[in-house]
């Protein structure tokens, strides 16, 4: 291996970027290798250095050149040019050929790229970075063709003067050890340095600059880890990566008394954290404990356990033939490829084809599949290197302080578990079940669920989970109840006990007595009776028994949404969530792409009234190609109207698709996450700019969400100025109680009927009396029915829910009269938890 430095040049005119400012984590975290950025200027991509061309994306936008000396670079075009699936694209070599610097690699259409996928931004990396290191880079500034913009030289070896060698022990005193974020940051922080830097713990070494390599660590709080750098600038890297780590990198420092032990005694370095014993014993056929979960998707269902299968073992880490290794992977991904295509055409409900569609595009990931032939390059074998990709990026996904992110970690698992499968020999084959099965699992797989086809089981218990998982959505879809976040206890039923899951209540009843099977199933019957009679009853206005109306509208997300809404008897729309037109895709819709799907929603209501919330964006919904910083706590930063205030373009675009809708009357429009009265006075004032513009005359109601605190407490002002209130209780629940909703561990805490959350609800519909406001509810507590007294008690004037609890909502309703309700509501707010409420309620009403 060659001593000299490798001089990079810029394979196109255009704008330097720093890696980290790369609007795409895979890129910005070094996932994919080391190095800088370019925003093109010209649609040609010449070679950064002479070498071999090594890999040639099959659609054109990535090639990579190996040198003599054995260093791999990528030029990489764009970061979602794989949505353009070759189009503009022309790549002028192939695999084997040999390129000089400055040859021409790729030729594209660089408008076309940049209208279809709004980033253009080109990565140049190093990707082997076990071997070789970045010593200097361009940070900023128009670099030309052929202009030097890196330096890279061979790790270990010894380097041309001068050269400095440092290193310095430090005890990791992060409370949470290193963990995937501080691992990135950690990482950036490196990476401001030239010289090669290390990070020893025992036997294991990690390069300092890729944020996987100090995962594979294992640290925790008490590892005493060795920071060593090679290279010109090797003091300052040493120190500057040593503060770093005993700053805590945002973590809580929790000191740690050194003994002169590597670590805490009894520690294990390289092991997990100590943690009390978890029992595991199985429950006995005269056990009968009440467990709890969260309600995933609502239910009661009477049956008996079923433990599904294991996940499948990562296979041997050595490979044999490179060549044989990545076509048994390429066979083993177009497997599961043409299944989850098959799925995604044949699914039962809308959701499962949708969920299976974008299972198949993960497949079609350009960084997942060259990460996986990376590693088979390098001697691994195929469902190693799959697995061990798969992990890599679901490690990230799940540290990244985003209970949704986290939640999409276990679709890539899934993956990964459908191609071992493959490779082993098997095929996604339907599960067949008893029909009276309760299937439990410790974290159930989408591609789990559509194994059983139509054959479901009676219900799911899940001992991880959540309320946002791709499961939820499919078990609620599907009508299966199913409780999740059940935790170690779910793991004790015995295969084959019978149980009794009320995914109302969040309760499992394990070895019930007959007695208790046959109440529960005359319970069911007589619910399903009455449910029935709902149904039958639904379309007919909602009108309290004293003759107070209250109307109960349905939250859709689709036109289809919209249609099955009305079905169930909902007489409108209360919300609207108009993120479904934004995620999910390479860059904003159009103005006529949402003015469509607006029409389309209102024309399936059918003339009634449409509640249309402004784009709701940022904390746990961010989209990429908005280029949002990252935040240390995205659900307290630039998210809902405060992202309108940044992007101005984007609301006004909006306001104009919906004041097209025709006719203009049935709508209203609300604007999410509003804190204080210059926010409203803002979002009131280009509304009016663009209804003038457009000659719009009509009364067009422009509401607000109240979410925050701050809006509670500024609702006598706001109620003032705005046409109407939405209460979103999930997210005021969140704020009021300072708990996250989704973080699973919390969900039985998190309850919007907290005497304190109440409070809120009352200020607001008071402050709404006042001035002659309309209140109503949109979040998730008014789709409870023992909520419905106490909202209308406090002055709720309409409720907005999920469209299959509407004809029981309104059958309820239908019994109460308002003396009733403000009793109610009255005795709420003196309680001192949100259990006393329930039980207060269940007292009232024994037969919720």
């Amino acid at each position: 291996m060659t001593t000299s430095t490798i001089s990079v040049r810029a394979p196109l005119k255009g704008r330097i970027v720093p890696l980290g400012d790369v609007p795409d984590p895979m890129f910005a975290l070094g996932m994919m290798g080391d190095g800088l950025a370019i925003e093109p200027e010209v649609g040609e991509v010449h070679a950064p250095v002479a070498g071999t061309v090594t890999s040639v994306h099959r659609r054109g936008h990535a090639v990579k050149v190996m040198t003599d000396e054995g260093a791999e670079f990528l030029v990489h075009v764009g970061l979602e040019a794989v949505a353009l699936r070759g189009a503009g694209l022309e790549a002028m070599v192939a695999e084997g050929d040999h390129v000089a610097a400055g040859d021409l690699l790729i030729r594209f259409d660089l408008a076309a790229l940049a209208e279809s996928c709004g980033i253009v931004t080109t990565p140049v990396l190093v990707t082997n970075e076990d071997a070789f290191h970045v010593t200097a880079r361009k940070s900023a500034g128009i670099v030309g063709l052929g202009d030097e913009i890196m330096t890279v030289m061979p790790i270990g070896v010894e380097a041309p003067p001068p050269v400095e060698r440092a290193e310095r022990s430090v005890i990791l005193e992060m409370s949470e050890g290193l963990h995937a974020r501080p691992a990135a940051l950690l990482a950036a922080k490196a990476k401001e340095y030239a010289s090669a830097v290390e990070v020893v713990l025992g036997e294991r070494k990690a390069n300092a600059k890729s944020p996987v390599s100090l995962l594979t660590l294992g640290s925790r709080w008490g590892s005493r880890l060795l920071v060593a750098a090679e290279g010109a600038d090797a003091e300052a890297a040493v120190d500057g990566v040593v503060e770093a780590i005993a700053s805590g990198l945002g973590d809580p420092v929790v000191p740690y008394v050194d003994a002169g032990q590597d670590s805490l005694p009894g520690v294990d370095e390289a092991g997990s954290a100590a943690e009390a014993p978890v029992d595991l014993t199985p429950f006995g056929p005269e056990d009968r404990p009440q467990l709890t979960g969260v309600v995933a998707a609502p239910g009661l269902a009477i049956g008996h356990a079923v433990h599904l299968k294991e996940k499948v073992a990562r296979p041997v880490e050595e490979g044999g033939d490179m060549a044989a290794e990545s076509a048994a992977l390429d066979a083993a991904i177009a497997r599961v490829h043409q299944h989850l295509t098959e799925q995604a055409t044949s699914g039962r409900t809308q959701q499962q084809r949708e969920i299976m569609a974008a299972h198949a595009a993960l497949l079609e990931d350009t960084e997942l599949l060259e990460g996986a032939r990376d590693r088979i390059a390098r001697g691994k074998s195929a469902g190693w290197a799959f697995s061990d990709t798969i992990s890599a990026q679901a490690a990230l996904l799940r540290g990244l302080d985003n209970a949704r992110l986290a939640e999409r970690a276990a679709d890539l698992v899934d993956l990964e578990q459908q191609v071992l499968t493959v490779l082993a020999g098997g095929s996604p084959e339907s599960l067949a079940l008893p029909e009276d099965a309760i299937a439990i699992a410790d974290d159930l797989l989408p591609s789990q669920f559509m194994a059983f086809g139509d054959r479901l089981p009676a219900a799911f218990v899940v001992a991880k989970g959540g309320r946002t998982s791709h499961v939820a959505i499919l078990s609620a879809a599907s009508g299966v109840p199913m409780l999740a976040a059940v935790g170690p206890d779910a793991h004790r039923i015995a295969e084959g006990a019978p149980l009794i899951i009320d995914a109302e209540r969040g309760e499992i009843l394990v070895n019930p007595t007959e007695a208790t099977v046959e109440a529960t199933r005359k319970a069911a019957a007589e619910r399903e009776t009455r449910r029935a009679a709902n149904r039958a009853a639904a379309a007919t206005d909602c009108v309290m028994a004293d003759g107070t109306r209250v109307p109960v509208y349905a939250n859709v997300g689709s036109v289809a949404d919209a249609a099955r809404g009305l079905a169930f008897g909902a007489e409108g729309s209360g919300l609207l969530r108009t993120e479904f037109l934004f995620l999910d895709r390479p860059t904003a819709p159009t103005e006529a792409e949402q003015q469509a799907e607006y029409q389309a929603i209102a024309d399936a209501l059918r003339g009634k009234p449409l509640t249309i919330r402004t784009l709701d964006i940022g904390g746990d919904k961010p989209l990429p190609y908005l280029k949002q910083a990252a935040e240390e706590n995205p659900i307290l930063g630039v998210r809902g109207i405060r992202v309108s205030r940044r992007r101005p373009d984007l609301l006004r675009q909006q306001f104009r698709a919906i004041l097209k809708v025709t006719p203009v009357s049935v709508v209203r429009i609300m604007m999410p996450m509003i804190a204080d009265i210059g926010e409203l006075r803002w979002a009131k004032a280009i509304f009016e700019e663009e209804k003038a513009a457009l000659g719009v005359t009509a009364d067009v109601p422009l509401g607000i969400m109240i979410e925050v605190p701050a809006a509670v407490a500024m609702a006598d002002k706001l109620a003032k100025e705005a046409d109407f209130f939405s209460i979103g209780t999930n997210d005021l629940t969140q704020y009021v109680l300072a708990m996250d909703r989704g973080n699973t561990e919390l969900a039985p805490e998190i309850d919007s009927l907290h005497p304190a959350v109440l409070k809120t609800i009352a200020d607001t519909a008071a402050a709404g009396a006042r001035h002659d406001c309309p209140v109503g509810v949109c979040g998730g507590l008014a789709s409870e029915l023992p909520a419905a007294p106490i909202l209308i008690g406090l002055g709720v004037t309409s409720l907005s829910a999920t469209r299959s609890g509407i004809p029981d909502l309104k059958a309820f309703i239908r019994t109460l009269d308002k003396d009733t309700c403000r009793a109610v509501a009255e005795e709420a707010l003196t309680l001192d938890s949100a259990a006393e409420v329930r039980a207060m309620v269940a007292r009232r009403w024994p037969g919720l």
